[in-house]
């Protein structure tokens, strides 16, 4: 076998293994880093379930948000034209939300003062105050002020926070 011959067939599975490889070996490259949502808040803490969740808006993330969300969860708003309470669960939580991930230019939440706090070992209430500026588009911006009233969950002392129930107390 001379060498021309042995480069062909050798140098078929060098050039298939480079390209296996080639994702460790280029340093122009790297290996794919945390999001800037994911690197900015830990669910561990109270305070990091609200930076997660402003992260989540900010970066319109539903991965990061859906990961805050119980599979228990309940939304609750007051709809004052019918005069009555709507609520809807998790999955109704992750449509409405990719919904206004998806539509939204821009999403600017701010999170305000804590109004009240109730806590035991794994369960959590926390009223807060917050301002939401949603732009659709330049022309279509929408400012939601007012209190969310979130009951918080975990199953352990070490494991990440979940909200449970989330009573919307906005203006909206």
């Amino acid at each position: 076998m001379d060498d021309r011959e042995r480069t062909r067939l050798v140098l078929p599975s060098l050039l298939a293994t480079l390209l296996v490889t080639a994702g460790c070996l280029n340093p122009f490259a790297p290996g794919l880093e945390e999001t800037a949502a994911e690197s900015a808040c830990d669910p561990s803490t109270i305070d990091g379930v609200f930076q997660c969740f402003q992260a989540a808006y900010t970066f319109r993330d539903t991965t990061l948000y859906g990961q805050l969300i119980d599979g228990e969860f309940v939304f609750i708003y007051r709809d004052y034209d019918l005069g009555i309470d709507v609520t809807w669960g998790r999955d109704d939580e992750m449509r409405t939300t990719y919904g206004l991930f998806r539509n939204a230019q821009k999403l600017d939440l701010i999170w305000n003062n804590i109004v009240s706090t109730a806590a035991e070992s794994t369960r959590v209430t926390v009223v807060r105050g917050f301002n939401l500026t949603v732009v659709f588009n330049p022309s279509n911006v929408e400012r939601v002020d007012g209190y969310a009233n979130f009951e918080f969950s975990r199953v352990g002392g070490s494991n990440a926070w979940k909200i449970v129930r989330w009573r919307d107390e906005s203006n909206f």
